[in-house]
Formats: C-alpha cells, sequence, structure tokens
C-alpha cells in the first residue's frame, strides 16, 4: 500500500511527435535504445537482442548505479502499448510500473502518453525515489524521444 499523500501515485506526460508510431515504438520496445532517450537519467545500458514483442517476456536493463533490474513486461500491443514492472533480478516486482502509449492522428505524426504508476508499490524503501518521479521527468523522456524519432 503507497502513501501517497504528498505525491500522486500515477504520474503522466503526454506529447504529440512527428514521427510515425511505428519508428516510435521501435525506441522504445528495444532495451539496447531507451537510455539514449531517458529522462530520469537513470538507465545506463541493455544488451542488444531483448527487443520486446509480447506480454510475459523480461528484459534486463543496467542502471546508471551499477544495479541490474529484471523488466516484467505486462501489457503489449504491437506499435501501440508497452509497459513493465521492474524488479531486483530473479525477484517479484515490488508494483511500480512505466507505461508507453501511441496514438497515431494522421500523417507522420504520433501523440505519446507515458505514465509511471506506483499506486501497487509495496517497498516502503522506494516510495521516497517514485514521488520524486515528477511529471517534467516523464516529459524530459518524451523529449528525448522526440528528439531521437525525429531526426
Amino acid at each position: 500500500m503507497t502513501d501517497n499523500t504528498e505525491t500522486p501515485a500515477v504520474v503522466t506526460a503526454r506529447r504529440e511527435i512527428a514521427a510515425a508510431a511505428e519508428r516510435i515504438f521501435e525506441l522504445i520496445a528495444d532495451p539496447a535504445r531507451q537510455p539514449g532517450w531517458d529522462g530520469n537519467d537513470n538507465l545506463a545500458a541493455a544488451d542488444a537482442g531483448q527487443r520486446v514483442h509480447g506480454t510475459g517476456e523480461v528484459f534486463t536493463m543496467r542502471l546508471t548505479g551499477d544495479k541490474v533490474r529484471d523488466n516484467h513486461v505486462v501489457e503489449f500491443e504491437e506499435g501501440r502499448r508497452i509497459a513493465w514492472l521492474p524488479s531486483e533480478p530473479g525477484a517479484e516486482p515490488p508494483g511500480h510500473l512505466w507505461r508507453w502509449e501511441l496514438e497515431p492522428v494522421g500523417g507522420a505524426r504520433t501523440v505519446v502518453t507515458h505514465t509511471y504508476d506506483w499506486s501497487g508499490l509495496t517497498d516502503e524503501n522506494r516510495f521516497a525515489r517514485a514521488r520524486a518521479t515528477t511529471a517534467d521527468k516523464l516529459r524530459a523522456s518524451l523529449d528525448k524521444l522526440a528528439e531521437l524519432a525525429e531526426s
């Protein structure tokens, strides 16, 4: 159960990007590409060859502090939606979710919604970090993602 008296437990940012949904989705669904657009400055690297293709998959990411996270894919619709729950390697996820939703709006333009949901977070040691993940940080990821996708 979260203590969200000060900060909303679901944070969302949205932006229109001048690129096709398929191009944007490739940048999100390939973990090796994620550090290039991470606005939280949290992701260091991921091994190549982990491109996500469906729910139930797990990809591994190395964080900037040299910690490793398994990311359990819980939502997936090719080119449209992907969400994962991070965890310590080999452990059950403590309940915070990262989601990306893409909505083509005509031509090569896509509205991208990025959500961080920690309403199910059970590890109190992670609450401070969860509270620090604001809409501005999500927007920073969207801005970096747009820069890559539009180039």
